[in-house]
């Protein structure tokens, strides 16, 4: 394949993930419309970030191993349009119902897109490109969430907050004629019946985890995990991941192929995704400490973002550049090491603004060269052809898995604190000891030469085959 045709369908791929990431960036200016629009209470509103979870979550393994049976651009064509009909059905909602049925269904689709993206460079791009472009595209939520507030300010001060959902649909069109065009329709999968009561029960797990998480009250976090709002969900989880698993070792063509655990390295990369989706979810806090450690006001704390987030979008592509050079271990070690110490001068100097600043930034280059391009570089150099696209959707649900257990632990302790300085400076030490312990985890994994050598042997056994 030419490079030209490659920039091509990179940039494909790079305006669908861009259109779900900004939905995302874009909806906190659209929350006090939505609220006053309907009458809401803030429990209530909550769920439009619940329900999106959810089917983000069912929707990621599901698209995909369809996209590893029936082929990346037709099931990447389907994601953008779930996403595309989500967006409408919210724009004309009639009532707050309506809102919470397109957002489930923006969530369901855009649970494909950037597994499947992903999947697609790993089979159009070769092993010494492939960082540089997963490195792109993972900077796109770094240049989301610079735009997406200030897009959503300036269509809010012509329009109703429904054009925020509206604008969606003439950019999804564009991404469906170009995908449609330039994506490659190979099949990798040699077929088998599709594993639908392994994927149904898997999706009554992930809900299951997801809600009972969700539900915890963090003010009395013990005493609200044995409540009868998060224990049965609590359980439902274990018992239904122990029947998951039985099923998985039966079928012939699993939803998930347990064979990706029993490697070191996907396990390893699997534990290094909870642990930063852990350190992700604890950035949602920064704000609420802002006001409470510097004094800033609630309407400009949420600016105090801008040098991670500028970071992270500097830091994505350079993480990218690297990989293709040294590969996944350096740039992990680097990472980690990065995020701890972030974390720890959050905690230790919470209340001094040049060292809460250093603090973003370096949290932000941390977490570009822990979140995005390198643990999708590990799955792509393991996993087989037939495995990429699932291989990257177990990225995505780790993540999501530890961004719902961090948000938790941060609360916990923040409620627990002598006060909200002490309790969330308590919070991001713990985070830090968890940087401490990934930063571990990346000693165990390959080097540079045995991931090239084991890259090298899974394209040879699928020219083979």
């Amino acid at each position: 394949m030419e490079n030209k045709q490659r920039n091509r369908i990179l940039a494909v791929l790079f305006v669908g993930v861009l259109m779900g990431a900004l939905d995302i960036a874009i909806l906190g200016p659209a929350l006090p419309a939505i609220r006053a629009d309907f009458n809401l209470p803030e429990r209530t509103l909550s769920w439009m970030f619940t329900i999106y979870v959810l089917f983000n979550l069912i929707g990621t393994p599901l698209m995909a191993k369809l996209s590893d049976i029936y082929g990346r651009r037709s099931i990447y064509i389907l994601d953008v349009s779930l996403f595309a009909i989500g967006s409408l059905i919210i724009a004309l909602s009639p009532a707050f119902w309506a809102v919470l049925l397109g957002r489930a269904i923006q969530g369901f689709g855009a649970g494909g897109i950037f597994p499947v993206a992903s999947a697609v460079i790993g089979d159009t791009f070769p092993v010494d490109k492939r960082g540089s472009a997963l490195g792109l595209i993972g900077a796109v939520f770094g240049i989301a969430f610079l735009i997406g507030p200030i897009l959503g300010g300036v269509i809010l001060a012509i329009a109703t907050w429904k054009w925020l959902f509206l604008i969606n649909l003439p950019i999804a069109a564009v991404v469906i004629v170009l995908a449609y065009r330039e994506l490659p329709s190979a099949r990798p999968d040699k077929g088998g019946q599709f594993d639908w009561f392994g994927m149904g029960t898997l999706a009554l797990l992930l809900a299951s985890l997801a809600y009972g998480i969700n539900q915890i009250d963090t003010a009395n976090f013990f005493s609200s995990l044995v409540s009868m709002q998060v224990l049965p969900f609590l359980i439902a989880f274990v018992v239904l991941l122990i029947l998951f698993l039985q099923i998985e070792k039966r079928v012939s063509n699993p939803i998930i192929p347990l064979v990706l655990f029993s490697r070191r390295q996907l396990s390893l990369a699997n534990f290094l995704s909870i642990g930063a989706g852990v350190i992700e979810s604890s950035l949602v806090f920064l704000p609420i400490l802002a006001v409470a450690a510097l004094g800033m006001a609630e309407s400009t704390a949420s600016f105090m973002l801008l040098p991670l987030v500028l970071a992270m979008s500097v830091g994505s592509p350079l993480a990218g550049r690297f990989l293709d050079r040294v590969g996944s271990k350096l740039v992990l070690t680097v990472g980690t090491t990065l995020s701890a110490v972030g974390m720890f001068i959050l905690s230790l100097f919470p209340t001094n603004l040049t060292m809460f600043i250093i603090a973003l930034i370096l949290l932000g280059l941390g977490l570009s060269a822990l979140l995005g391009a390198p643990l999708r570089y590990i799955m792509l150099s393991e996993a087989s052809p037939e495995e990429r696209s699932i291989a990257q959707g177990i990225t995505n649900v780790f993540i999501s898995i530890g961004q719902l257990l961090g948000s938790a632990m941060i609360g916990a302790m923040a409620a627990s604190g002598i006060n909200q300085i002490a309790g969330y400076s308590s919070g991001y030490s713990v985070i830090g000891f968890v940087g401490l312990l990934l930063l571990g985890i990346t000693f165990l994994l390959k080097s540079r030469s045995a991931e090239l050598a084991t890259t090298q042997q899974n394209q040879s056994t699928a020219t083979a085959d």
